[in-house]
């Protein structure tokens, strides 16, 4: 029955990513950013399918019955946070430059040497997000189906696969509607289900008003307030959201639909938290799996399992489709620097080299998953990569015409270096075994966890604002970036000056 149900929703989703496909038209443009026209119902949905994820729903579950609400709320909470920042300063804006990716915001602003900087850690961290939101379909199968744990995440990601490269930016809009509709019943149907059949009953000291989670180290404060601070302000640069705005038909759509994501994160993940701390006296201490998963096997009716297990793979499949596609474009667009070419009746090279590179993209989130198979940890260590590196560039490039590609870079070594050297000398992260590279030290212990989120981005900021005020003023801000209709016309003339100044971000205002 539990096969049945959940086979049921992957193939329904699947048929309607595929018969978007049609609408691509062979134009990299739709495959990409949806032909830069979608309506706010679309999305919206695409933004709320990718701010909840497996991360938001089964490592938020984990986290809040081991740690208390604000360690799994957090995850939720902290992307609702970064939609909401989003969408009051940055979605209009970044509309209205009409750009493609990300990065090809980095290189207009500062240069191709920090686009390519930049792609790079994107990559790196999307294929860590992706990898989370397999580790919930290798848990989910291996756990209800008895499916060894790597089938799952190699079905899930082949599934991904088959309809995403298929349809590309509308395949995710129009599947997001259905999955984030399934997601948001089963949230809401389990809390009334364990509310009315066992009762709310939050153990002590570990629900939402016990805010010594938030002022306490000893209970967490600092990690809880970094997993607010990488998603909240780190998810900011996030390739997907970011290409979601793109995708909008104008700038004011954009900025809703931001709302309407920030929303539906909060609707959906608190009460997964709630249900999370109830289980506590439900569930028998010891008991092997995920917290959610055995609460639906052992406790559960079987429609509402069912319907959750369809919600949970649905999300994980609404995130990864939208990384993958976004990380493939990224490493094919600004780091090969294949450009959009449609002319009628032939291929356009960015469509065609964008769907072959997410089947790389695909398999090395694969290998993350199976390294490490944590669920909400690898969402914060994605997000905690970028905090660290390129927040700092993109915010202040964006408002401050102090600052060119000398500070950007200078920026993003500093912040990479002081990052990754913490995280090595730190026995933990998140409150989790560092079983991914841990050099023993006198040093540092467990309590310092949390704090090398903050340090290195205060390292960043500190380096782009020093490095930005010792040299020249850019003669432009990210505000004053206006592309061309098409943006490739735009990078070409960033090309084109790059040749004739020594400085060729300053002068990059496109036509």
């Amino acid at each position: 029955m539990i096969l049945l149900g959940v086979g049921l929703s992957i193939v329904v989703v699947t048929l309607i990513g595929l018969a978007v496909a049609r609408r691509v038209g062979g134009d990299s443009t739709n495959f990409l950013v949806g032909g830069r026209n979608l309506a706010l119902p679309l999305v919206g949905a695409a933004l709320m399918g990718q701010a909840v994820d497996t991360n938001a729903t089964l490592g938020n579950t984990d986290l809040s019955s081991a740690f208390g609400f604000w360690a799994g709320a957090a995850l939720p909470l902290g992307l609702g946070l970064c939609l909401l920042i989003t969408g009051i300063f940055f979605a209009k804006p970044m509309n209205r430059m009409g750009l493609t990716t990300l990065p090809d915001y980095y290189r207009l602003r500062f240069g191709r040497p920090v686009e390519v900087a930049s792609s790079v850690l994107m990559i790196v961290a999307f294929a860590i997000l992706v990898a989370g939101n397999l580790v919930a379909g290798g848990f989910l199968f291996e756990y209800f189906v008895g499916f060894p744990y790597w089938v799952g995440v190699v079905l899930i990601a082949g599934i991904v696969l088959l309809y995403t490269g298929a349809g590309g930016m509308l395949a995710d809009a129009y599947t997001a509607i259905v999955q984030m509709s399934l997601i948001l019943v089963a949230a809401v149907a389990t809390l009334i289900w364990v509310t009315v059949t066992y009762g709310l009953t939050v153990p002590e000291g570990m629900g939402p008003f016990d805010l010594g989670q938030l002022g306490d180290p000893a209970q967490g404060a600092a990690i809880n307030w970094a997993t607010l601070i990488a998603l909240g302000i780190g998810d900011i640069v996030a390739i997907d959201f970011m290409q979601r705005i793109f995708s909008a038909r104008s700038p004011e759509t954009a900025r809703r639909a931001c709302f309407i994501g920030a929303a539906g994160a909060a609707a959906i993940g608190i009460p997964f938290a709630l249900v999370a701390l109830a289980s506590t006296a439900i569930v028998p201490e010891g008991s092997d799996g995920p917290v959610l998963f055995v609460l639906l096997n052992d406790f559960a009716p079987i429609g509402l399992t069912v319907l959750v297990l369809a919600g949970i793979v649905g999300a994980s499949m609404s995130t990864a489709n939208g990384a993958i596609l976004g990380t493939a474009a990224v490493a094919v667009r600004n780091v090969g620097n294949v450009k959009r070419v449609h002319v009628e009746g032939r291929v356009d090279p960015l469509l065609r080299a964008t769907r072959w590179a997410m089947i790389p993209v695909a398999a090395v989130s694969v290998l993350f998953a199976l390294k490490v198979p944590q669920t909400g940890i690898l969402l914060t260590l994605a997000f905690d990569l970028l905090l660290a590196c390129l927040i700092v560039p993109f915010v202040l490039g964006l408002y401050w015409r102090r600052g060119t590609a000398t500070a950007a870079m200078a920026a993003i070594v500093v912040g990479l270096a002081v990052r990754l050297g913490l995280f090595v000398m730190t026995p933990t992260m998140y409150g989790v075994d560092n079983t991914i590279l841990y050099l023993p030290n006198g040093f540092f212990d467990a309590t310092f966890d949390g704090y090398p989120t903050f340090i290195a981005f205060a390292a960043s900021l500190l380096t782009y604002v020093v490095v930005a005020v010792l040299t020249k003023p850019a003669t432009l801000r990210g505000l004053d970036i206006q592309l061309a209709e098409d943006i490739d016309e735009a990078l070409a003339a960033v090309d084109r000056t790059a040749e004739e100044s020594a400085e060729p971000v300053e002068a990059t205002n496109a036509p």
